[in-house]
């Protein structure tokens, strides 16, 4: 019964995208695209055992893009019924006919559109109910005040359940729905020696609930990561190797595909400007792109404009491949679209035969800070400058001496990049990068 309301469900926005394109067929666009959707999801949480949210949510979207010629207009709605849907429209078109001509805008090219849909095996609804997930969240906070007396406070436990339907489809002929979940808990722990107070987390993720790590671990990690930053010390400036955890890696590489984003290269924003072909990464590296990994965090079989997704090396031998792009973005470029609008798909991060166990990685590194939290917003994406508020652990003689805090660490990425000593074998599949730990040569550290 569930498979049947589910494919209900996608005919239903089939049926009000249809009628969008056929609306604005009728109002006299050339071209149109539309993207309808409907997500709903549970979340809750508990603080010290008690309930202090509960929160249902179905929402339901539809976005309209409309071209005369080069002109472009773009309306959207929270309203599926038909007067809505029209509205919508008709608003599409006015804006369209008022807008400044673009030699670039319009429709993928057809000749990259999805024709084979592969099952990427993405929806696992979770039959979860109220009371199951307060259970469940109040197990998790438990286990993380019990790991030791010193967890005193609690910023509580969440379990989150989300489901979205989708159906995207333009007037070349594309129509085609995906429905997806995804699945998470997590659990922030405060731990309090004499005046000192350090906060720490933890959580998992995964399309399928199946495979969420178990409530009591995830409880207990946060507690353990809490305790363990006590007693934490400033440091004094200097130079020294910095190590990123799994988890920062990711947004160490997420500046990286920042910078080679289509509209980073055409507004000539990037410090990685017109970087196809260079060596930016030692040789050991390799970034590869893998959309149609099953229950992937970041899988799609099309990207936002139905352009095929494709396996591709980003970095082959350190070296860059090529650029993230849409269509737009490839036709200012002059280039095609490598069916990127909307994101990356599963970035997988590889030193083939290189990466390193912990104990060898903290070893290659020798003395220098492990970092397993950043604060901040100091990127600067057109010069690569890099400077975050910083927290973790100080490594001596590759084993952890003690925690460290209120420190800063800066660089220029492109020399950050460069300066990769070695990657762990840690990998985090929580995210759409999945890399190990990263040690950079050196980097400055500001303390006291």
């Amino acid at each position: 019964m569930q498979q049947a309301a589910d494919e209900k469900g996608i005919e239903q926005l089939q049926d009000v995208v249809r009628f969008v394109l056929d609306e604005a067929q009728r109002r006299g666009a050339t071209q149109a695209e539309a993207d309808a959707s409907i997500n709903q999801g549970l979340s809750v949480t508990a603080r010290l055992g008690e309930v202090e949210t509960v929160e249902y949510q179905r929402d339901r979207g539809l976005g309209v893009t409309v071209y005369f010629g080069h002109r472009k207009g773009s309306a959207s709605t929270a309203d599926l019924g038909l007067a809505a849907v029209r509205d919508t429209v008709e608003k599409a078109c006015a804006i369209a006919r008022y807008t400044a001509e673009d030699p670039y805008s319009g429709l993928v090219d057809p000749e990259a559109l999805a024709h084979d849909i592969p099952d990427l095996d993405l929806d696992h609804p979770w039959a979860l109910t109220p009371e199951e997930a307060i259970e469940l969240a109040r197990r998790c906070e438990a286990a993380g005040l019990g790991v030791d007396a010193r967890v005193t406070n609690s910023e509580g436990a969440s379990v989150n359940s989300q489901r979205h339907k989708g159906v995207y489809g333009n007037s070349l002929g594309f129509l085609e729905g995906t429905a997806g979940t995804s699945h998470s808990i997590s659990c922030s722990l405060i731990a309090q020696q004499g005046e000192d107070m350090q906060r720490d987390y933890w959580y998992s993720s995964a399309r399928d609930a199946t495979e969420l790590e178990e409530v009591g671990r995830i409880g207990r990690r946060a507690g353990e990561r809490a305790v363990a930053r006590l007693g934490a010390r400033k440091l004094a400036t200097r130079k020294a190797p910095i190590a990123y955890s799994p988890d920062m890696a990711r947004g160490l590489l997420g500046h990286f595909i920042g910078a080679i984003r289509g509209a980073s290269q055409y507004r000539k924003s990037s410090f990685l400007l017109n970087a196809a072909g260079e060596q930016i990464f030692p040789s050991f590296l390799q970034m590869q792109e893998r959309p149609h990994i099953l229950k992937g965090v970041a899988s799609a079989a099309f990207d936002g404009e139905g352009a095929a997704t494709r396996d591709r090396d980003l970095v082959r031998d350190g070296v860059l491949q090529g650029y993230v792009l849409g269509s737009y973005s490839a036709r200012k470029l002059g280039l095609k679209t490598t069916g990127n609008a909307g994101g990356i798909h599963n970035l997988i991060v590889a030193a083939p035969g290189k990466a390193l166990d912990r104990d060898s990685f903290l070893q290659r590194m020798g003395t220098g800070l492990l970092v397993t939290e950043l604060m901040g917003q100091g990127v600067n994406g057109v010069t690569g400058d890099y400077s975050r508020g910083a927290s973790g652990f100080w490594v001596e003689n590759g084993v952890i001496a003690y925690p460290v805090h209120e420190i800063t660490i800066a660089g220029n990425l492109r020399q950050m990049y460069r300066d990769i000593a070695a990657v762990g074998n840690d990998v985090d599949l929580r995210g759409g990068i999945r890399t190990g730990s990263i040690l950079i040569g050196e980097m400055t550290i500001a303390g006291r």
